[in-house]
């Protein structure tokens, strides 16, 4: 029946759970960094900036070398390992604030190697996950982490900005590092024999060389995943783009209370419940490629409208109808996106690709935030919208017009209409 849960199995399961107590941990400490940074160690906008810049851009680079390291390991043993590292980094914040040593220089450290261990253990997730579940289940699964990833996204900040003014902000930062301490007993609680990773053949030296970049040359040189690389990249970045520009704008000029801009973000993830629920259905209903390509559209028609957002309850109603449009685009676009990436890619380079895609993506939303801050600067928060909303109409044009392609592991196709 539509209405009954499938059950993906008892290691699923735990896995599911692992994502579900981290996801909800970082949400609940989302923008932990920058309000330590404020409140606690007096820093200004400039410092401030910095941090979010340099922990996403220094995590990007060092993360380069992850992906074939990612490839050739188990991959439970890899996520274990990133968790405790993030939980170990994390933690140490609240540790140094106890004892009178926090300096802005940790909070830098702290941000770049949790930028790194995220980008290895989604590498390892990922292709971990594609081995765990059957080809058919591919798409389920994907709902499930993305209707989780929603939900915590609705409720996580709300909750932490209660505990940050009720207890301080090393409250959400030590639940942080705890979620990722049962993230790693989750992952350790899957049980059963894992796949074995994919060896390397040949000589290794030479081979470590070319496998550094084997990620890109796999996206690169196929027909649907490299214009569905550079599509997401600049879907993703020009969203993360308006966001210091909208809060700017709705802050700042047009006079907003915090409250009412979270209301504005928080209630339309809504929308991501929604999409997530409905993306097997339509896929069932209508095909993977027009699913893909329809909901790869829509989410470029929101933006722009942004840039029109008035103060008052006309304003706040705007902002709402547009993310909730958007995020629900984005609910039903990223889980089937998602599964067709992975039946796309063979088990012996899943961790690559993804590691690849990643690093792409942060440094791209690095780049266009930079961007997008320099713009407004000359122009204005709302100017840049617009440019931002203009752009975005024009990334339909990248999606790919078809999505059939032969799969390296014989995957059954779900692509076809």
């Amino acid at each position: 029946m539509a209405g009954r849960r499938r059950s993906l199995g008892r290691q699923f399961g735990w896995l599911w759970a692992a994502y579900g107590v981290s996801t909800v941990g970082t949400m609940l400490a989302f923008d932990a960094f920058p309000l330590i940074a404020i409140l606690v160690l007096h820093a200004g906008p400039a410092a401030v900036s910095a941090l979010a810049a340099a922990g996403l851009a220094v995590g990007t680079v060092l993360a380069v070398p992850l992906g074939p390291w990612v490839e050739f390991r188990a991959k439970r043993s890899v996520m274990v390992t990133m968790d405790l590292i993030r939980f170990a980094a994390v933690l140490s914040i609240p540790a140094a604030f106890a004892l009178g040593l926090l300096g802005f220089a940790q909070l830098l450290v702290v941000s770049v190697v949790v930028g790194v261990a995220d980008i290895a253990f989604r590498a390892a997730s990922g292709a971990h996950l594609k081995a765990l579940v059957a080809p058919e289940d591919l798409l389920i699964a994907n709902g499930r982490f993305e209707s989780t990833s929603w939900t915590a996204t609705m409720t996580g900040p709300p909750l932490g900005g209660f505990a940050i003014g009720a207890f301080g902000p090393m409250t959400t930062v030590t639940a942080d590092a705890v979620s990722y301490l049962l993230s790693a007993l989750g992952i350790r609680a899957i049980g059963g024999k894992e796949a074995p990773p994919p060896t390397r053949g040949g000589t290794s030296a030479r081979l470590r060389r070319g496998e550094l970049l084997e990620g890109w040359r796999h996206i690169l040189t196929h027909p649907s995943l490299r214009p569905l690389l550079f599509n997401t990249i600049l879907v993703n970045g020009l969203i993360m783009t308006t966001a210091p520009l909208l809060a700017t704008l709705m802050l700042g000029s047009l006079g907003f209370a915090p409250w009412q801009y979270g209301l504005a973000f928080g209630a339309p993830c809504i929308g991501g419940l929604i999409g997530s629920r409905l993306a097997r259905r339509l896929v069932v209903r209508f095909g993977q490629r027009r699913v893909l390509l329809a909901s790869g559209a829509l989410r470029a028609c929101w933006v722009p409208w942004l840039a029109l957002v008035g103060p008052g309850a006309g304003g706040l109603v705007l902002v709402v109808t547009v993310e909730l449009g958007l995020i629900t685009s984005c609910g039903i676009f990223n889980p089937v996106f998602a599964t067709y990436r992975l039946e796309q890619t063979g088990t012996d380079r899943v961790a690559r690709m993804l590691s690849a895609w990643t690093v792409t993506s942060k440094a791209t939303i690095a780049l266009l935030t930079a961007l997008g801050g320099v713009l407004a600067g000359l122009t204005g928060p709302r100017t840049a919208i617009v440019v931002a909303g203009v752009l975005m109409l024009a990334t339909p044009l990248l999606l790919p017009r078809t999505a059939r392609t032969p799969t390296h592991d014989a995957v059954p196709a779900v692509v076809a209409d």
